[in-house]
């Protein structure tokens, strides 16, 4: 589209308006629109002809992100490649498992130390040094459109660490940055606030406020003391998180996905997660990048009750494109554990209620612990207590319990294959196996994008090895953050072992989950009575094939 007339487009409407229901009470409203204009301007002329072809191209296919088999491949990049170089020799492997998508987990620059796996962001616009630069992150972002494939990045917009350059700023004493954070002034507003607020990780990090002399006051820090909330109700860090988006998307970045998007807003006597401006906010995005980089995705980061996230998908405007399909995720797990598939037929229906424009991102595991407690709408706590001693070691599971908030349910940690129980002693391997199997085929058949978490492919264990490293050590969720085992993934062509039957299997539902397009096979998939309660049946019933 022609960018002069950037404010008759329908997509500015929309950012009009949602930036207008956030910040219309600011006086330089009117001001931040004209910024806004500016950076989309800016943003615009920067972009490559390249870029722009890609653009056009997906905007020519509306429908887009509504096919089968966009598969996700979410890893580390020191933990699967060493770096971005060494990620970039690595695209065939991937392309021959048929992946669509990189997600690698943060890789922008993070704190020194402990950084909860590179989430304490210093700089958005360079890259963890171990890893690289931001050309090669250009550069790999090329490699992957010549492959026809796409990266999906980890943008922290809740929270920087608190080395970040406007928390460096704000320490110093600089009035315009300290207004880019939350800062409470004593210990019983500190209490206001926390009685209303859950710990996100009660044993190790408990509480959501962290003193800081030079700030004066009790920081907002939602997950880490190092981690310190951005403050959105001031304009100017929606403005400069708005140019971090557009920056990386004119690097090559093809998806972001919005971490920690439910906590973006804060308002007293709430807890603070899923406010009305958080949806605004994440749908002003949506229309500022589809501007610029209409071919750009955003997956929200929202692991919540069902109607907590659908409004990420946006109202009556699009939001995100995709979004975590957690209750079916933890739901599948808890009927492996019973062969009992009555809850995951709830859920699935209950997904249903996705709109049309919107994908769910549909997973087995991911590199944090599995929620039992985002389940709470559709099981009974009974169940979910039971699911969690579970899968934390009383069944054929080799998982382990994690931490939760008062009162809550313990989540989960472990990888896929451990979960299953392949590898512990008196498990029947080949059940193991094709339990993972059935995982797997599962969320291929699903409508939405598969994710597959870097070595489920070739059944990669536990890593008991983190208890010995002081940066993780504290972490439970290393345990299912291993290294890439390059040597097993070598033997995925040796009929018979456990690395050969995984790679086949999920290869060849990555091509099913394909073939459906070509068949004509879309809609939502939609459960089936199939009478006993073990067998979960569902339907793909609409396309113009069934």
């Amino acid at each position: 589209m022609d960018m002069k007339d950037i404010r008759t487009a329908p997509e500015w409407a929309t950012l009009e308006d949602r930036v207008r229901r956030v910040y219309g009470h600011n006086p330089d409203c009117d001001r931040l629109l004209e910024k806004i204009q500016d950076r989309l301007l800016s943003a615009a002329e920067h972009r490559s002809p390249e870029l722009r072809d890609h653009d056009r191209a997906r905007s020519q296919s509306p429908g887009w992100t509504e096919a089968s088999g966009e598969s996700i491949y979410t890893f580390y990049v020191d933990q699967f490649a060493g770096d971005l170089a060494g990620l970039r020799t690595r695209l065939d492997y991937l392309q021959e498992l048929g992946v669509r998508w990189l997600h690698p987990l943060p890789l922008l620059k993070a704190r020194p130390g402990d950084s909860d796996g590179g989430f304490a962001v210093a700089d958005y616009r360079e890259v963890e040094p171990s890893l690289g630069t931001i050309a090669d992150l250009s550069r790999l972002t090329e490699a992957l459109r010549e492959k026809g494939m796409g990266l999906l990045l980890d943008v922290v917009c809740n929270h920087t660490a608190r080395e970040h350059d406007w928390a460096v700023k704000a320490r110093s004493g600089d009035p315009e940055y300290q207004q880019y954070y939350r800062v409470v002034g004593s210990r019983a507003e500190v209490e206001a606030w926390e009685t209303n607020l859950s710990d996100v990780f009660p044993e190790t990090a408990p509480g959501s406020f962290t003193f800081d002399e030079d700030m004066g006051g009790w920081v907002w820090t939602t997950f880490y003391p190092f981690q310190w909330d951005l403050n959105y109700s001031n304009p100017a860090v929606f403005l400069e998180m708005l140019e971090v988006l557009l920056f990386l998307s004119n690097e090559g970045v093809e998806g972001f996905r919005l971490d920690s998007a439910p906590f973006l807003w804060k308002r007293e006597g709430t807890h603070c997660r899923n406010q009305p401006e958080a949806y605004a906010i994440v749908e002003a995005w949506r229309a500022a990048l589809s501007l610029v980089a209409p071919g750009v995705v955003l997956l929200a980061e929202a692991i919540e009750s069902l109607d907590d996230v659908l409004p990420f998908f946006g109202s009556d405007a699009p939001g995100c494109h995709l979004a975590y399909n957690n209750g079916m995720m933890t739901a599948l797990w808890g009927a492996i554990a019973e062969g009992d598939a009555e809850i995951a037929r709830t859920v699935m229906q209950a997904a249903t209620q996705r709109p049309d424009h919107a994908a769910w991102l549909n997973y087995v595991r991911c590199h944090d612990d599995l929620i039992w407690n985002a389940l709470s709408t559709y099981a009974p706590r009974s169940d979910l207590d039971r699911w969690s001693r579970f899968f934390g070691g009383e069944g054929f599971s080799g998982g382990k319990a994690f931490q939760t908030a008062a009162g809550g349910v313990p989540s989960t940690n472990g990888m896929a294959s451990a979960l299953v129980g392949l590898g512990r002693q008196g498990i029947d391997p080949e059940l193991a196996m094709d339990r993972l199997k059935l995982m797997y085929g599962i969320i291929h058949a699903l409508d939405g994008w598969p994710l597959i978490y870097m070595g489920d492919e070739i059944a990669l264990g536990n890593d008991e090895t983190y208890a010995e490293d002081p940066h993780r050590q504290g972490d439970g969720r290393w345990l299912h953050r291993p290294e890439m085992d390059w040597q097993s993934a070598d033997r995925r062509h040796q009929a018979g072992t456990p690395q050969a039957t995984a790679f086949a299997a999920l290869a060849a539902f990555i091509r099913a989950a394909r073939s459906l397009n070509t068949l004509g096979v879309s809609g939502r998939a939609l459960p089936v009575d199939a009478g006993p309660r073990e067998i979960l049946a569902f339907d793909r019933n609409t396309g113009s094939r069934q």
